[in-house]
C-alpha cells in the first residue's frame, strides 16, 4: 500500500460511498460529480493495491479489504473528532497549561484564586514557580512562564501589568519589645532598633528604604533574612523589628505585636504581568478572565484593586 497517495479526502469519499451504498448519493452529499467520485475510489484502490468496492448487477458490494479499511477509517476519523473536541476545550480554556511565576509573598494570596479556578477547570495544569524578585524577574526575561506576579512590576516595553490587590505593610515587634505597649510610635523612633529585612531588591525592602531615604532616616542596625517566615519567627524570638505584608501575618499569631506607626503608611500593590511579545496560552487567558470576575469573591474585598481590564484579554 502506497500511503503517499492516500489523502483524507479520498478516505472521506470512500467512507461516504460505503455508508450510503451509492456513488450518486455520495456525489450529492460531497458536492462532487459522479465521475469524480468514481475516479477517487479508483485512485484509492490503486494506492491500497486491493479492490475495495465492486459493482455487481448495478449494486455496490464492499470487499473484505474494503470493510477493514472502513473500520480503520472510522477509528482514524473518530480520533480526529476527539481532537476537534480537545481543540474546542483548549480554546475555551478548559484544557491546557497555565504556568505562573510569583514572588514569595504572593504565595499567601494567589492560591485563594487558584483553588476555585482549578475546581472549575480540573483539566488545566497550573505549574507554579515561587522565588524572590530577582529570580522571578529572570524568569520573565527568559519568557519561561505565562503569567508573573510582582509587587513591583518590571518597567519594560514588552511587559504589560495590571494591579489586582493592595499590599499594606505592617511593622511588627516582639511581644516583650519596649515599644510593644505603645499606642503609637513614629518611624524615627523605630530606627534606633535592629530591623530584620529581606534581601536587597525585594519590593518590601525597596519601599521601606525609599521611605527612609525620603525622610532622611538611617537604621542603626539591620539583619538580612531569606524569607518572610524567617523574619516572622525571628521577630517572635525577640531578634528585632520586621516589616511585612499584612497578608502574610496569620490571625491570632502569638509572639509579636503589630505597631501603629502614626506618621508612616506603607503599601504597594500586587500585579499580574504578561509579556506582550509572547503568545498567551488559552488557559492563562482563561485564568486571568476568571480572576477579573472573582477577585472580590475570593480575596479580601478591602484590598482588591481590580484593573485587570488593562490586560485587554477579550
Amino acid at each position: 500500500m502506497d500511503l503517499r497517495h492516500i489523502s483524507f479526502r479520498l478516505l472521506e469519499v470512500f467512507m461516504s460511498v460505503v455508508t450510503t451504498g451509492s456513488i450518486s448519493k455520495t456525489a450529492r452529499a460531497l458536492h462532487l460529480t459522479q465521475p469524480t467520485v468514481s475516479l477517487q475510489i479508483k485512485r484509492l484502490q490503486e494506492s491500497v493495491g486491493e479492490p475495495l468496492i465492486l459493482m455487481q448487477q448495478q449494486k455496490l458490494t464492499v470487499t473484505e479489504a474494503g470493510l477493514e479499511l472502513f473500520k480503520t477509517c472510522q477509528q482514524v476519523f473518530g480520533q480526529f473528532d476527539d481532537y476537534k473536541d480537545f481543540l474546542a476545550q483548549l480554546r475555551g480554556g478548559e484544557r491546557g497549561r497555565c504556568k505562573i511565576a510569583m514572588v514569595n509573598t504572593a504565595q499567601y494570596i494567589l492560591p485563594k484564586l487558584l483553588g476555585p479556578y482549578s475546581n472549575l477547570h480540573p483539566h488545566v495544569e497550573l505549574p507554579l514557580e515561587i522565588g524572590n524578585r530577582a529570580e522571578v524577574l529572570a524568569r520573565f526575561e527568559r519568557g519561561e512562564d505565562d503569567i508573573y506576579v510582582f509587587s513591583h512590576p518590571p518597567s519594560l516595553e514588552h511587559a504589560k501589568a495590571a494591579r489586582f490587590l493592595q499590599n499594606p505593610l505592617e511593622f511588627i515587634v516582639p511581644s516583650e519589645h519596649p515599644l510593644a505597649a505603645a499606642s503609637a510610635v513614629t518611624l524615627a523612633e523605630l530606627t534606633h532598633y535592629r530591623f530584620l529585612l529581606r534581601e536587597p531588591g525585594s519590593a518590601t525592602r525597596m519601599l521601606f528604604e525609599s521611605e527612609l531615604q525620603g525622610r532622611g532616616l538611617v537604621l542603626s542596625d539591620s539583619v538580612q533574612m531569606a524569607s518572610n517566615e524567617a523574619i516572622r519567627v525571628a521577630v517572635s524570638s525577640g531578634m528585632g523589628i520586621g516589616v511585612l505584608s499584612r497578608h502574610v501575618l496569620p490571625k491570632g499569631e502569638q509572639g509579636f505585636k503589630v505597631l501603629t506607626v502614626s506618621d508612616t503608611h506603607l503599601a504597594s500593590h500586587w500585579y499580574f504581568v504578561i509579556r506582550t511579545d509572547r503568545h498567551l496560552s488559552h488557559a492563562a487567558r482563561s485564568f486571568l478572565q476568571f480572576a477579573e470576575l472573582n477577585l472580590a469573591r475570593y480575596l479580601d474585598a478591602r484590598w482588591v484593586r481590580n484593573e485587570l481590564n488593562q490586560l485587554e484579554l477579550n
